[in-house]
């Protein structure tokens, strides 16, 4: 982080040196970062959606978000110094088009539902197993029924629509956004069984990989936001895979945890992995595969217990270097996805320790054994070795149920660069600008 150039956003434009931007469009707001070369963030930003309205569907208010953020970036610094952009936006968020790239009906949201059996059923005959594209809520589905509108062109994914308000280009996807619609990361094509589910497949967009130059800025973005022409527009990738990327995470054997309401494994693998019934697919990171789960175990259970108050109060209490003896599975409510699959696995936190800091620690333990068997199951499911694990989230920055959690692991811990999708997507951006000879 650069406090200096973080200031810059009240006092006036900075020569930072060039720079590439990341932008994240997520389901409340939109967020730039601008990124040096050295991948230090030389200035960042945020607006609402609700500034714009109250509709968080309407891809108006997306761009409306998207275009404040970036104005408001861009006060703060050169803006002569911006060579690349790229977007990141949630994955299986989708939206219809027509031929100038018009939203022809409101977008179907990355955890909405398509409630077509015919639709469905297609999918589940057709689709393999491991697809990510299989369910209700696959980008698949949901452009199956778009395209039944009249006069559409195009289904494009969030962070598509978004970039092609720089570039002008409505034909251009990334592998990471087209999983959920049945891209295939490994033969790197649209597979030939979608045409078989009545996918009409020149609605869909042409794929290319994260960090690939797609264009460059037209002459209305350039002109609107007071930036040169020839600033490319990068491809960019789902929110999910440019908060992995932020933390600086790069090499195979890397991880990366993240400790909010829920908690949620990514590791960096040499091949794919890909297990349906954990829920586990892999995004492709150029020659390496991201995979990852996701436990209902979290921060969602400990705050059942204890407010965020008595949490800080009572973990200045713990040492982290013993064990309570107590065997917990902490679970919010009955169910779990990852590392254990079992909707009737129910909550184990008993027997209740009478001191409370005793009871939080056995929480910390006990999720901290939720963290290491999911790492262990990743590996038994084909993925590498955990060499290094970088935290992110709320409970990242507890130190005592850190130490908890290096001693389950048994990996060094490494700090994460940064928490911020976008400062992940600014890491795609300048990925691209240096292999287009901008930097």
């Amino acid at each position: 982080m650069q406090p200096a150039a973080d200031m810059a956003l009240s006092s006036g434009p900075l020569s930072i040196g060039p720079v590439s931007v990341g932008i994240d469009i997520g389901t409340s707001g939109a967020r730039a970062v601008a990124m040096r070369p050295d991948l230090s963030i030389a200035a960042r930003s945020a607006v609402p959606l609700d500034r714009f309205g109250q509709n968080a569907r309407d891809p108006s208010v997306w761009w409306s978000a998207v275009g404040a953020a970036l104005t408001e970036l861009l006060s703060g610094i050169d803006r002569a110094a911006v060579r690349s952009i790229a977007v990141d936006g949630t994955s299986g968020t989708l939206l219809p088009v027509d031929g100038a790239g018009r939203p022809l009906t409101e977008p179907l949201m990355y955890n909405d539902k398509v409630d077509d059996d015919t639709i469905l059923a297609m999918i589940a005959r057709e689709a393999p197993a491991a697809s990510a594209a299989r369910g209700a809520t696959s980008g698949l589905a949901k452009a199956l029924l778009f395209q039944r509108l009249s006069g559409v062109a195009a289904v494009l994914h969030q962070a598509d629509w978004i970039a092609a308000q720089f570039s002008g280009r409505f034909d251009i996807s990334d592998e990471n956004n087209a999983l959920k619609t049945g891209y295939d990361v490994e033969a790197r094509r649209w597979p030939d069984w979608i045409a078989a589910t009545g996918m009409r497949m020149e609605f869909l967009p042409n794929v290319v990989r994260p960090g690939d130059v797609t264009g460059r800025l037209t002459a209305s973005a350039a002109d609107r936001f007071g930036l040169a022409r020839d600033v490319a527009v990068v491809a960019g990738t789902t929110d999910g895979c440019a908060s992995f990327l932020a933390t600086g995470a790069a090499a195979v054997g890397d991880g990366v945890t993240a400790l909010g309401s829920s908690l949620t494994l990514k590791i960096l693998s040499d091949r794919p992995i890909s297990a349906p019934q954990f829920g586990i697919y892999s995004h492709r990171l150029g020659d390496a595969y991201l995979a990852g789960g996701a436990s209902n175990s979290g921060g969602k259970v400990l705050a059942q217990h204890f407010s965020l108050g008595r949490i800080i109060e009572l973990s200045a209490a713990i040492d982290p270097m013993t064990e309570t003896g107590l065997d917990y599975y902490p679970l919010p409510a009955v169910g779990e996805r990852f590392p254990i699959a079992d909707p009737a696995l129910p909550p184990r936190l008993t027997p209740r320790s009478a001191d409370d800091a005793d009871y939080l620690k056995a929480m910390f333990e006990g999720i901290a054994e939720i963290e290491a068997l999911g790492y262990r199951r990743l590996a038994e499911l084909g993925a590498p070795r955990l060499l290094s694990v970088r935290s992110v989230g709320g409970g990242a920055a507890n130190p005592a149920w850190t130490a908890i959690r290096q001693r389950k692991l048994g990996v060094g811990f490494l700090p994460a660069l940064s928490d911020e999708a976008a400062a992940g997507t600014a890491r795609l951006a300048l990925m691209g600008a240096i292999a287009a000879g901008l930097l």
